[in-house]
């Protein structure tokens, strides 16, 4: 053995000698800070999720994070250390107290949701006044008054999204409404954003970017939960999903702003309509860079809410045959030809209105919780959440899945019941804590601003759907598909119940639902609905 060799093994020898006991005595003094001594080490929660937030980043890689919430909850009380520096609330206190509050801004890991860690967006704005400014631009496309001069467009798509379940329902072959309401509401998305046609509905061409915008959920989602996952590189595992499908993504993002900007800026009423003014960096405005960071972003929110709030609509009227009855009995006896579902005459429609609120209270398209932080200033009075006084650097947060099935606000909270939302005999009080508790859209500034965007566009399919078809669940195993069951895991034994993957917003399969004609009203179809608007 050579004199170098053996002077190697004795300096890595001494080095190891050094550091174990060193880093030993770190974890140590860490835990025990941790555990005893930490401004939050009096509220309960499990003792991993004390120590790293790598507890929230694995449950949010299983895309179960919404329901492991709950079960800590059940476990520890309404109050629950979710990680070194995160509390998760439980009540409609809490909900007032951080989301309807001008000393809570979102924190930094928020901008784990945008496409580049240095742009800012509505929906990942830290500063307040940035987040003003660009709600109040977005805000306009997605206002009601908006969504009633966008409508005829809208309805366009479902009346496209009609036809394409009509070949399944002349032969009976089941259909996968998940795979069907992505594809209309991505469509949806690029015409109110940019009145561009990815034409996802007719063609395969571009439905590629499922694919991307999945992969790119789950790891934005991944690292807003554990924000030292995006320093550990973690998202390199899925680096050959962004390597196959980023470039080609971003090539159709392009042509679609490109072709917007070659028209004149009122040519469409869409976002660049609204956005075109704002585009001028010398006086403050907007750059390229942000309006294409908005674009990725208006996508993914403006498609996803409505896709999943359809889905779980669908999944609960083929499995309770009482309210499908009634809402068809509704929208059948209201209208006398499809071409009358329009926004005014579905405002009369109460029990649809009921239907959605009720899949939308147990199958919430954002489940899980949306961190907020305090602004402290020098001469403020302590922050409280829920009489809990928060000490500086605690993101606190309400699981919105958890408070949607707190029996105590919503009796039998696992039952689907749109009754429950035109119960007049029901005290105003408890009324008004279940509207109080009802958040599936968040709330206060920070809240979803394309609220009227999806109860429009779920109204107008839900509707024109049942004028044209009656269903049902598919038969043997399709119809099962997602629903929960016996051993499908913690929090997912409800069979009657639509499950979600919790990825931030959501990502589901099914329900498989077999259509029949009513009668001969398809005909109209090719008809006076391709005429309409």
């Amino acid at each position: 053995m050579s004199a170098a060799f053996k002077w190697s093994s004795i300096m890595l020898s001494t080095t190891l000698g050094y550091i174990i006991p060193g880093l030993s005595i770190y974890i140590l003094i860490y835990v025990t800070y941790q555990i005893f001594l930490h401004p939050l080490s009096s509220y309960p929660g499990l003792l991993i999720a004390k120590l790293t937030d790598g507890y929230n980043g694995f449950y949010a890689f299983q895309r179960g994070l919404h329901l492991k919430t709950r079960q800590n909850q059940l476990t520890y009380g309404a109050v629950v250390r979710q990680g070194p520096n995160k509390l998760v609330f439980n009540s409609i206190k809490a909900l007032q107290d951080i989301y309807r509050n001008d000393r809570t801004t979102k924190p930094k890991a928020y901008i784990a949701l945008g496409p580049g860690l240095s742009i800012q967006t509505t929906i990942t704005a830290i500063d307040r006044h940035v987040h003003r400014s660009r709600r109040q631009l977005v805000g306009q496309v997605v206002s009601e008054r908006f969504m009633r001069m966008f409508e005829p467009t809208m309805i366009d798509q479902i009346n496209l999204f009609i036809q394409q379940i009509l070949p399944s329902a002349l032969n009976s072959a089941p259909v996968n409404i998940t795979e069907r309401s992505k594809n209309l509401g991505l469509n949806i998305a690029g015409l109110l954003g940019f009145g561009y046609d990815l034409g996802l509905q007719t063609s395969e061409e571009n439905r590629f970017m499922f694919d991307m915008l999945h992969a790119g959920s789950l790891w934005s989602s991944i690292f807003l939960q554990w924000p030292n996952a995006r320093r550990f590189r973690l998202g390199l595992i899925s680096l050959r999903v962004f390597r196959q499908l980023r470039g080609k993504y971003l090539s159709v993002v392009e042509k679609m702003i490109a072709s917007r900007q070659r028209q004149d800026k009122d040519a469409q009423r869409d976002l660049y309509s609204v956005l075109a003014d704002a585009l001028d960096s010398e006086n403050g405005g907007l750059r390229q860079s942000e309006l294409w960071a908005e674009a990725n972003l208006f996508l993914v929110a403006a498609g996803d809410t409505a896709k999943t709030a359809l889905c779980a609509v669908f999944f609960y009227l083929s499995r309770n045959d009482d309210c499908y009855k009634k809402l068809a009995h509704e929208i059948r006896s209201t209208f006398t030809v499809g071409s009358e579902i329009r926004g005014p005459a579905l405002a009369a429609c109460r029990y649809l209105r009921a239907c959605i609120d009720e899949a939308l209270r147990m199958s919430p398209p954002a489940a899980g919780v949306l961190w907020r932080e305090s602004l402290h200033t020098a001469g403020d009075l302590p922050f409280t959440v829920d009489g809990h006084v928060i000490p500086g650097g605690t993101l606190v947060g309400v699981n919105i899945y958890s408070v949607h099935h707190i029996a105590e606000y919503f009796p039998d909270p696992f039952t689907y019941q749109p009754e429950r939302w035109l119960d007049n005999t029901m005290p105003t009080e408890k009324k008004r804590i279940m509207r109080d508790a009802f958040v599936p859209f968040s709330l206060g500034p920070r809240g979803c601003a394309g609220q009227a965007m999806a109860y429009s566009e779920i109204s107008l399919a839900v509707a024109k759907t049942m004028w044209y078809f009656d269903f049902e669940r598919a038969k043997g195993r399709l119809g099962e598909i997602g629903a929960g069951a016996q051993g499908a895991g913690e929090g997912r034994e409800q069979p009657g119940e639509f499950q979600l993957l919790d990825n931030f917003t959501a990502s589901h399969d099914g329900p498989y639902l077999t259509f029949h004609c009513r009668e001969n009203l398809y005909e109209d179809l090719n008809n006076a609905e391709s005429r309409e608007g």
